[in-house]
């Protein structure tokens, strides 16, 4: 399986098991576009934003998830939106597996490192 194809289905497993354990969650989609006139734009959310977000009814503690293969590393630009949580109120994680993130998510874990 492709790394791509591998982490998308770390994705999605991530996703159902968080939805199992009630908590609602978000794939953050963003990509460029091109326009008519062929020029292209980068669409939606800030560079380095994670794949996953959502939040825990119970409390509204938000959470961001980067979702990454076993041997997979996250970008500059990823590591430099975990280290601007650091002070912040909110759930992070690096995952590789649903077990990691919705440990992560119930426990309301902070893991800026990989």
């Amino acid at each position: 399986m492709a790394i791509k194809g591998e982490e998308q289905a770390i994705q999605d497993s991530i996703r159902v098991a968080l939805a199992e354990h009630g908590y609602v969650v978000f794939r953050a989609n963003v990509g460029k576009v091109k326009t008519a006139d062929g020029r292209f734009f980068d669409s939606g959310l800030p560079g380095g934003f994670p794949d996953l977000m959502g939040y825990k009814p119970e409390n509204g503690r938000i959470f961001f998830i980067e979702v990454k293969t076993k041997t997979g590393r996250r970008r500059k630009d990823q590591v430099l939106f975990a280290k601007n949580l650091r002070d912040k109120n909110v759930i992070y994680c690096v995952a590789r597996s649903a077990d990691e993130a919705v440990t992560a998510v119930r426990d309301e874990l902070k893991k800026l490192e990989d």
